[in-house]
């Protein structure tokens, strides 16, 4: 069981490809989200802000899991199941990052007044993908 992405999976996330984040809901049902997806030398993180579903879940029980699809290819994909850790050091600029990679922008155009980013970085306890050379 794989709990690091290799060189090729790592290059697959560095594409724009958006991806979809499952947390556990009080009652214990998915929440699903879409969202903006980083990559780094410490690991697979997202971003959000607090005050969110998926955070509150995370905050209560830290579960996760992260499907993301190629969107010219849907046999092409990674996922990924662990636990998140929260972060709130250089979030800020991790959504700007992200704005950059997904839109264009260099500043999230979205940010609302007063609100608060955290970066969702995963403790990985398995990797898995199909279409990319690993």
């Amino acid at each position: 069981m794989r709990t690091t992405v290799t060189d090729s999976e790592r290059a697959f996330l560095e594409n724009p490809y958006a991806g979809v984040v499952t947390t556990l809901g009080r009652d214990g049902s998915p929440q699903s989200t879409v969202v903006w997806v980083d990559v780094d030398d410490a690991g697979i993180s997202v971003n959000t802000a607090y005050g969110r579903v998926k955070l509150r879940n995370l905050v209560r029980d830290p579960r996760i899991s992260l499907v993301v699809v190629d969107p010219g290819d849907p046999y092409r994909w990674l996922k990924v199941r662990g636990r998140a850790t929260l972060v709130d050091e250089g979030a800020d600029a991790q959504i700007d990052r992200l704005s950059k990679k997904y839109t264009g922008r260099d500043v999230y155009a979205s940010r609302q007044p007063g609100e608060k980013r955290v970066s969702v970085r995963f403790a990985a306890e398995r990797i898995d993908s199909r279409g990319i050379d690993a």
